[in-house]
């Protein structure tokens, strides 16, 4: 194991880089909680990750951070009304509090403090395919959430029978088919936003593995989530929090794997 360069501030013209990504993130910061997408203080934890992230590796990370905050935006703020009418809204007006935060940014954030250690030849691929299905995989289960929802009708995930839309552990049609959308679009970005920033030596060795990999272990780690919601949450093990990190955490180590199959 050796040390690389540090940080992505010191690369060739990445001073110009970094300052521009670390304003972008202030403005990010104080956009979302004026929009209502997060709280003052998820805000805040948001503003001081994205910093560091940016610092670290570099305005590639950084923009798959913040579309993938947009798009569950989106889906959150989609069919609101009749969210908030059948109690299954988030927040008071779809914004995300601190817990929200780290439960989706720890992963990614541990992933891009990776970076400066070549742990292994090629680590710039494994890392940028790694963080993209930790995405996609959050992607997944808000698209799930906040789309399924509106169908009205779920079922266990274990095959526990009817469940209310919105019940921890419920999955429905139109939720798995948007959860299977939310992981392709991520993969898809991600592979434009890498490749646009460092070729196909960002991405990995192989694109079939990119797209078609990348993609199903989005929509499993989705599966993974609900599967942990219907058992450990519905028990009082673990919070909705928690669920989403260990989640995300699965699917990031899939990812480390099938990279190296």
């Amino acid at each position: 194991m050796s040390l690389a360069v540090p940080l992505a501030v010191l690369s060739p013209g990445g001073l110009l880089g970094a300052l521009v990504g670390v304003v972008v993130t202030l403005a990010l910061s104080v956009s979302a909680i004026r929009a209502k997408v997060l709280t003052p203080a998820a805000a805040a934890v948001a503003g001081v990750f994205g910093i560091v992230i940016v610092l670290v590796g570099g305005p590639p990370y950084l923009a798959m951070l913040i579309l993938f905050v947009l798009g569950g935006t989106l889906a959150t703020r989609y069919g609101w009304e009749e969210k908030k009418a059948r109690k299954v809204a988030e927040g008071k007006a779809g914004e995300r509090g601190v817990r929200n935060v780290l439960s989706h940014i720890v992963v990614p954030m541990a992933l891009v403090l990776l970076l400066p250690l070549r742990l292994a030849g090629g680590s710039q691929g494994l890392i940028s395919f790694v963080y993209v299905a930790a995405l996609a995989c959050g992607t997944a289960d808000t698209f799930a959430s906040e789309f399924g929802v509106l169908s009205g009708k779920a079922v266990n995930i274990l095959g526990g029978g009817p469940v209310k839309a919105g019940t921890n552990g419920g999955v429905s049609v139109p939720g798995e088919l948007w959860a299977l959308v939310g992981s392709l679009v991520t993969i898809a970005a991600g592979a434009g936003i890498f490749f646009a920033f460092g070729g196909l030596g960002a991405l990995t060795t192989s694109v079939p593995l990119w797209f078609a990999g990348g993609t199903f272990l989005g929509f499993l780690g989705c599966q993974i989530d609900s599967v942990l919601g219907a058992t450990l949450e519905n028990r009082g093990l673990i919070g909705k929090g928690a669920v989403n990190f260990l989640a995300m955490l699965a699917t990031g180590l899939l990812a480390a794997g099938i990279y190296y199959a």
